[in-house]
């Protein structure tokens, strides 16, 4: 209703209507983020309250991960079935749900029904496959730019509300930090509601920067066989590819991104820093400041994917992230060092996804990129969900997160050697096409 007279006034105003797309999504990813994000700020508030320990509600959080990267490969589906309005709506609702009834909880089963089962599911129907989707069919030149802006959006919204969270907990209590983040994303599903649409042709556009005559030829061309889209094929495209080695490289690298970022820098870090006196305000804008810088880090790295090897960019980006981390112990967590770490560290933060996400698509092709970086991506959540639990363990057995830090800096430079094993044929040769599980 709302969609095709916006998509005709930018029109004459010279905009393509992909923008709007990318704005829907980059305030979906910030918001449904957010809610990942959240939960770090709240480790100690529900340890005291409810006499939880931090490994125990770690444990939910890890549910979390493990069902938001699990999702993924799914989602593709959803969003080829029902449109990416429905699933981006219905995302929205689950977190915004999960987050409210949150607020009424009074068992540890609640915190894992609500935070660890809604969340995850509700965060992993749009996940970064969203992003990849969106930028595979509305966008034909910029892909890598896109993708770079749409990440950082995710990266950066499970960030930037956390100073404000944290505030709004030392003052009001840990209830009243989720609200924000509730009404962002109730606003964002009406917003989508209204707006979203699931491909160019929907309101009559080609692609962004796709040649009329390209279209013309390629529609004019006897078309192959469409794949046919069921349930079953995410796991008939795993089989395809589970004998390339360059899959597993990126799966296990991505496992290694996920341990290394989500799972224990967002879920631990105010906790790391409270172990050294500092309060969970100021901690919270160390995050926020990674966030900031995560967000140009991130762009910048989508527009290098477009013009350089992503094999070397990834090299590049897990060996600084892991120095970085080896790094952290040692800066004695004041103004001055955790300063530096925000900006070196959070420069690196999810710069990883573009230059993975265009390996997927020149080695497996863009029909299969979708569902193969989400499991590709389903590694990255699962590496989030070992390190959420595997750190709050450790901290409950040493009483310090040194050695989670110390074996996330060691798993960073081996992925960085691990992606220079990829060789530049694989990379060039798309997959054939797989035929749909039954």
């Amino acid at each position: 209703m709302f969609a095709q007279p916006l998509s005709a006034w930018l029109a004459r105003r010279g905009l393509h209507y992909s923008w709007v797309i990318v704005a829907l999504t980059f305030l979906t990813a910030l918001s449904s983020s957010a809610a990942l994000g959240l939960p770090g700020a709240l480790l100690q508030p529900l340890s005291k309250e409810f006499g939880w320990d931090v490994d125990q509600i770690s444990s939910a959080l890890a549910v979390r991960f493990a069902l938001f990267g699990l999702m993924g490969p799914f989602a593709a589906i959803l969003m080829e079935r029902f449109g990416l309005r429905n699933v981006v709506v219905t995302a929205l609702s689950l977190v915004a749900a999960g987050l409210v009834l949150a607020t009424r909880m009074s068992a540890f089963w609640h915190l894992v029904a609500l935070w660890g089962v809604m969340l995850g599911i509700g965060s992993g129907m749009t996940a970064l496959v969203l992003s990849a989707v969106v930028a595979n069919r509305w966008f034909e030149t910029r892909r890598g730019l896109i993708i770079g802006l749409l990440t950082a959006s995710s990266a950066t919204g499970q960030l930037v509300f956390l100073p404000l969270g944290a505030w709004l907990i030392e003052h009001y209590g840990w209830r009243m930090a989720l609200l924000p983040v509730f009404f962002a994303c109730a606003l964002v599903a009406v917003g989508a509601f209204f707006l979203m649409r699931n491909r160019p042709s929907d309101v009559g556009l080609l692609p962004f920067g796709m040649d009329p005559a390209a279209a013309a030829a390629a529609a004019a061309a006897a078309p192959a066989a469409p794949m046919k889209i069921t349930f079953g094929t995410p796991f008939a495209v795993l089989r395809s590819v589970s004998a390339n080695r360059t899959f597993w490289i990126l799966f296990g690298t991505f496992f290694i991104c996920g341990l290394s970022t989500n799972g224990l820098i967002q879920t631990h870090f105010i906790s790391l820093c409270g172990d050294s006196g500092l309060g969970p305000v100021p901690a919270a804008s160390v995050l926020a400041m990674m966030g900031a810088f995560d967000l140009f880090g991130t762009i910048a790295s989508g527009w290098l994917s477009d013009r350089y090897d992503n094999r070397k960019l990834l090299f590049w980006y897990y060996g600084l992230r892991g120095l970085s981390l080896l790094w952290l112990p040692y800066s004695e967590f004041t103004l001055y060092g955790l300063s530096l770490f925000a900006m070196f560290y959070g420069l690196d933060w999810i710069a990883t996804v573009p230059p993975t996400v265009k390996l997927v698509g020149a080695t497996f092709g863009k029909e299969r990129a979708g569902m193969v970086f989400g499991w590709v991506f389903a590694g990255h959540q699962l590496g989030a969900a070992a390190a959420a639990y595997g750190a709050g363990r450790v901290r409950t057995l040493w009483f310090t997160y040194n050695p989670a830090l110390f074996a996330a800096g060691a798993a960073c430079v081996v992925a960085a050697l691990l992606v220079m094993a990829i060789r530049r044929q694989q990379v060039a040769a798309a997959a054939a096409p797989v035929k749909a599980a039954a």
